[in-house]
């Protein structure tokens, strides 16, 4: 009922992060669909890319609705600047179309900075956008907000900001959207749950009270920064201030069954070879102890 996995490492194309995953064991993957320093509005996903993807997922026993994209890290859907808002909402609308052509659940998205403009009509240009990519892809994979450390002006730290982005998008398209947690952000903006078991299940419904659903996705990360330190620093689990049972925890509550659990962890070999599909000794590790918790 838990399906973990991991961003490995994509050396050499898409088709090898599948083949890596497989060799740890994972039956969740995350990806890039293209450079993620880049805002990719022209950037598209080949038949015969896809094709080799799709090969590679059946290879390692990952089923394509346990995968997401993660989008770039450029795109600002918040910004109050037209000429940036609009090159973040056209590349939101081409990561839809990219993810749509892998054929996955999904991509999730930093919502990005309000910078100095009021947050109520931030998070309204963060659900403006997502109408606008779902409007043109239609039929197509969904689009998860993800929650932020809460560093500066970034929006998405509460539930309450997630559930006015979302509040924009039109019924219809509703079910096409959604959010995840990523524990790292989490701890960083605040969020205890680490103190106890019940904080654990009292973080998960306070987002699921106020937005209307659980998430979609989890981001399984330690944390290098303290509570609400609004650092993004990811670690191993259990080599940061978040410490193992805390995701113990979390991994007993159901609303964690049947929804991706991704690593973002460190890597051992980043800088593996472009042919190597072996496993990261890393992925191997945490997918063992993420295994020894869910037991």
């Amino acid at each position: 009922m838990h399906f973990f996995g991991a961003h490995t490492v994509a050396t050499g194309g898409i088709h090898m992060a599948a083949a890596r995953a497989g060799a740890a064991g994972m039956h969740a993957l995350q990806v890039f669909s293209a450079m993620p320093q880049f805002y990719n509005d022209k950037a598209t996903v080949k038949p015969e890319k896809a094709a080799r993807f799709t090969e590679a997922m059946v290879a390692a026993g990952i089923d394509k609705q346990h995968c997401i994209v993660h989008a770039a890290y450029v795109l600002n859907t918040a910004s109050p600047e037209p000429e940036k808002y609009e090159r973040a909402r056209l590349g939101l609308a081409k990561e839809l179309e990219r993810t749509t052509a892998l054929g996955v659940l999904g991509f999730c998205f930093h919502p990005g900075s309000a910078g100095s403009s009021d947050p109520v009509g931030a998070a309204e240009r963060v659900g403006d956008a997502m109408a606008f990519a779902l409007d043109r892809v239609p039929e197509s994979a969904r689009i998860f907000i993800e929650n932020t450390a809460g560093a500066g002006r970034t929006m998405g730290r509460t539930p309450e900001e997630i559930a006015a982005m979302l509040a924009r998008i039109p019924a219809g398209a509703r079910a096409r959207a959604g959010y995840g947690l990523d524990t790292c952000h989490l701890f960083a903006s605040g969020h205890d749950f680490v103190s106890s078991p019940e904080a654990a299940r009292q973080v998960l419904d306070h987002f699921a009270e106020v937005i209307g659903e659980p998430p979609s996705f989890l981001h399984l990360n330690d944390s290098e920064g303290e509570l609400g330190s609004n650092k993004d620093r990811h670690a191993l689990i259990g080599e940061g201030k978040v410490g193992v049972d805390p995701f113990r925890w979390l991994l007993r509550d159901p609303r964690t069954h049947g929804i991706p659990l991704i690593l973002e962890t460190p890597q051992a070999n980043p800088d593996i070879a472009e042919g190597d599909a072996t496993a990261d000794p890393n992925d191997v590790r945490m997918m063992a102890l993420l295994r020894s918790l869910a037991a």
